[in-house]
């Protein structure tokens, strides 16, 4: 441990890189419009432009925490920032739609190792009170990542390039990359241990393949050929995931944790708020942009109010939420963020503009600084403590997935609402059309896991109770004190990504002290 002020240095090179990676989420949305010019991209393309680094993310982030624990923490989020550098170079320097989208997937590759070493590295460098500042510090950057994506990608876009949001990127991962060298120290989880392959595999076949075929079948129809062939390959491929980890000895999820109805609810309530509070701002991001006329860094601003309420509600009702049992600001945030888009619904119309968005916006915004923070602990308390870092890894991808699904189903829903207005029709009907058909899924699917939360989610000490998952405990390890790290690291509320923390590591299981939280 270093001594006076170098010992910060560590929680420099970790946070930063944090911030990169879920700041690329966001940075992307009021570029959009530029890249379609740019590079003459159809509507489809700018869907996986934001999609597939999402789908990287989320179909990666468990086998790289298993590969950080056994391959050392430190290497991994090296190559995870040496990846994300490559990549957003290659995102820069794209001629066409095609590298960009092949660029942002491998951005997402190098994403994954970097999230999911966050939290060990962390914990590995700092013990005490240190540590709860550590986190809180982490947590804050974190939340911080959403209000800024929009309004730097604005920037950057308006006064620069569309392609500086990607090299930007360069210099900040060299200044991480070399604190990292200079003052991080290397660490393992359990080095016996084996990565599940198989299972890694079969699951992000079945990401990938779902993601593709919603898309497809939006644009091709739900009969054809292609769409079928790929919604089939998904179904396998999560047929063999499920085989491959009912039989493996130390399988990527542990299937029987599914068997807690808490746990299961908030896996679902996890996808499901990611899918509800997030995708539908890209189509307002369009819609700001090519319809109200607004320059990229007026359509940045104009989504602000949400992560400004975000944040606002994680820094000043952290402490007091969490005192909470969880299902009821999770359950409560849910229904607010659903109710935020329900809110467009009632005010959009062909003469509006865009400060009809800021009450559903705000409203959202309460909600996901409720229902965001407790998520993760909620989901460590939900898993016996063995399992801690697994339920962990698992809320990540399933909110990751959320995400990705969400911009797929979304963006069908979009293009359809635009269809239905007619082909007569002026675009910006047709756009209030899609937005306000966008709004009315995800308020309702956000209502429906509200609802499903508070009906079904215990607190930890009920679900404590509850047959335990297989799996032996290392000696020492607790999972409390792990729920608390998540919650802390993630107390000041959202992001595209998300601002939880651990990715993947299954073994990590430390001390993190209560205070943790408390940033």
């Amino acid at each position: 441990m270093h001594n006076g002020r170098s010992r910060w240095w560590p929680l420099v090179a970790i946070t930063l890189g944090n911030f990169m990676l879920l700041v690329d989420v966001t940075i992307v949305n009021t570029a959009l419009p530029r890249i379609a010019d740019g590079l003459d991209a159809s509507f489809t393309s700018l869907q996986w432009v934001m999609d597939i680094y999402a789908l990287a993310l989320a179909a990666l982030l468990m086998v790289a925490g298993s590969a950080a624990d056994l391959f050392g923490r430190r290497k991994l989020y090296l190559a995870g920032l040496a990846l994300f550098a490559l990549a957003s170079l290659a995102c820069g320097l794209a001629p066409d739609e095609g590298v960009l989208i092949a660029a942002r997937a491998v951005q997402g590759v190098g994403a994954a190792a970097m999230f999911a070493t966050n939290t060990p590295l962390l914990m590995a460098a700092y013990q005490g009170r240190d540590r709860g500042v550590a986190f809180g510090i982490w947590g804050g950057t974190s939340g911080a990542a959403a209000a800024v994506g929009p309004v730097l990608g604005g920037v950057l876009t308006q006064y620069v390039d569309w392609r500086a949001i990607f090299l930007v990127n360069l210099p900040l991962t060299a200044v991480a990359v070399w604190i990292t060298l200079r003052s991080v120290q290397e660490s393992h989880g359990d080095r016996s241990a084996r990565i599940d392959w198989p299972g890694a595999g079969a699951f992000t076949l079945c990401a990938g393949a779902l993601t593709y075929g919603l898309m497809r079948g939006g644009e091709e129809g739900w009969t054809e050929s292609g769409t079928l062939l790929a919604l089939a390959v998904a179904l396998l491929s999560l047929l063999a995931f499920v085989a491959v980890e009912r039989r493996a000895r130390q399988p990527l999820l542990d299937l029987k944790l599914l068997r807690r109805p808490t746990f299961a609810v908030l896996m679902a309530a996890a996808l499901l708020l990611q899918a509800a509070a997030f995708p539908y701002l890209t189509y307002v991001g369009l819609w700001v942009q090519n319809i109200l006329g607004l320059s990229p860094v007026m359509g940045g601003v104009a989504v602000l109010p949400m992560a400004v309420a975000s944040m606002a509600v994680g820094m000043f009702g952290g402490r007091f939420l969490h005192r909470l049992a969880p299902q009821l600001p999770i359950g409560i945030g849910l229904l607010l963020i659903g109710a935020g888009p329900l809110l467009h619904v009632l005010l959009l119309n062909d003469g509006s503009g865009w400060a009809v968005l800021v009450p559903g916006l705000l409203i959202s915004g309460l909600g996901i600084g409720m229902s965001m923070p407790v998520l993760v602990s909620a989901a460590l308390g939900a898993a016996p403590p063995q399992r801690a870092g697994m339920a962990s890894g698992a809320v990540n991808t399933f909110r990751q997935l959320g995400y990705a699904f969400g911009i797929a189903i979304l963006g069908m829903l979009f293009t359809q609402g635009q269809q239905s207005a007619g082909a007569h029709a002026a675009p910006g009907t047709a756009y209030v059309h899609g937005l306000t058909r966008v709004s009315l899924v995800a308020g309702v699917v956000a209502v429906i896991a509200g609802l499903l939360v508070l009906a079904v989610v215990r607190n930890r000490g009920e679900e404590q109770t509850a047959p335990a998952a297989s799996g032996t405990a290392k000696p020492g390890t607790t999972g409390a004190p792990v729920a608390t790290a998540a919650a802390g690291s993630n107390a000041a509320g959202s992001n595209a990504v998300g601002s939880n923390a651990a990715g993947g590591s299954r073994s990590d299981v430390g001390d993190v002290p209560v205070g943790a939280d408390r940033g």
